[in-house]
Formats: structure tokens, C-alpha cells, sequence
């Protein structure tokens, strides 16, 4: 699993690199630019990004839109509070807030939270409900959900070739596994196997040429 980090300031990057690489693979940039060409070549479980780069909110922004139209889940770090944070992003909403200065649980925490998304996602998908099964349910033309298990809130969307429909605004954020075929989301065009993330009041339209198959895992508290 990777995650990417981006911080302008070197000691605070290698010393938050090198707590996050005892939990996924670490690739660190600097700058607004370094990371918008790695989020244009790779996919990433976490996006962590300081809300100041190089003292410019905008740069943090930045970082934050690119992140949210490759579907990548995104975490801000900022020494500022809540509402300030809130203020300055506004409409733009990051999935989590870390807070500077932090302990080393409260960022091993909350890339923890994130990459269970995919660790749960990984443990069921190679046994999605039979084509034919009796707990499909139609969510539109050519789309249908099921649930992965009965002891867990994780859920089947399988979708028949050349369907077209608005993803609904899901309750929580949730990582969604491409297990088979391809999805194109408002635009992007994603190829199994693939991770994404839909965050929280995301309502995508949603479209696929050959069909798709996917699990998706709820973002808890």
C-alpha cells in the first residue's frame, strides 16, 4: 500500500515518512508540482498533504482538488484549527484533519484507518455473491448491490456492460475496490484492479463500457 506525502519543511517530511513506512510504502514530495505528476502516475491508499506549501494555502488546495478527480482519499496537516481549516478549503471538504503538533499515535492512527479500507475490500474479493443470487437488488438499469457478508456493512455494486448511472451520495465516505472490467467516474477512467475513494457526499456519474465489479467499504468514525 502507498501513501503520499507532501511537505514543504525537509525534517518534519523525512521524520513523517519515516513514521508512515513502518505502515505502507512512502513517496515524499515537496511541492505542489512533484505531487500533482505522482498523482498523475500513481494510485495511492492516502494522500497527506500540508495545508501550507511553501507558505501558499493555495498550493494545499491544490494538491487537495487533484487528489479528489483521481479519487484518492486526502488528509490535511495543518497547524491550524478546525475552523480555519474549514474556512480556507471552503467548499472543498479533506476526509480527515491532522492537527500539528501531533503524537506519533494520532498519525499512525489515521493512516491506519485508511489503509484498513483496502485491507478489508482485499479480504473479500475474490468472493463476490453468484451473477445469479438471490440478494442482488437493482439500483438502476444494468446496476445492482449486495452485501459482502452478513456480520459486516461492506457491499457488492456490480454493473452490466454500457450501464450509465449517478452513484448516490453514499451516508459515510467509503473505499471502493475495482475487482473486475472498468468504471469512469465524472471523466476519469479507472481499469481493475484498482483502489478508490469516495468522499463523503461524492455523487459521481458512473459508466463502464464492459462491465464492472466492485466492493465497497464504509470510512468509520
Amino acid at each position: 500500500m502507498k501513501v503520499l506525502l507532501v511537505e514543504d519543511d525537509t525534517s518534519l517530511r523525512e521524520g513523517m515518512g519515516e513514521l508512515v513506512s513502518e505502515l505502507a510504502s512512502v513517496h515524499a514530495v515537496g511541492t505542489l508540482d512533484e505531487a500533482l505528476r505522482a498523482l498523475e502516475t500513481e494510485r495511492f491508499e492516502l494522500v497527506m498533504t500540508d495545508m501550507r506549501i511553501a507558505g501558499n494555502h493555495d498550493d494545499g488546495r491544490g494538491v487537495l482538488e487533484a487528489a479528489r478527480r483521481r479519487l484518492h482519499a486526502v488528509a490535511i496537516v495543518s497547524a491550524a484549527g478546525p475552523d480555519e481549516v474549514a474556512r480556507v478549503l471552503h467548499p472543498l471538504e479533506p476526509d480527515a484533519l491532522l492537527i500539528k503538533p501531533f503524537q506519533v499515535d494520532d498519525i499512525l492512527g489515521l493512516v491506519e484507518r485508511f489503509l484498513e479500507l483496502k485491507r478489508q475490500a482485499l479480504a473479500v474479493s475474490g468472493a463476490p455473491p453468484a451473477r445469479d443470487a438471490s440478494d442482488w437488488t437493482e439500483l438502476a438499469p444494468g446496476a445492482r448491490s449486495a452485501g459482502a457478508a452478513p456480520e459486516t456493512d461492506l457491499t457488492w455494486v456490480r454493473l452490466e456492460p454500457d450501464a450509465d448511472f449517478r452513484w448516490s451520495r453514499p451516508p459515510c465516505a467509503q473505499g471502493v475496490l475495482l475487482v473486475e472490467g472498468d468504471l469512469e467516474l465524472d471523466g476519469e477512467r479507472f481499469a481493475a484492479p484498482c483502489y478508490l475513494f469516495l468522499a463523503l457526499g461524492a455523487s459521481p456519474r458512473v459508466t463502464t463500457r464492459t462491465g464492472a465489479l466492485a466492493v465497497c467499504v464504509p470510512l468509520r468514525a
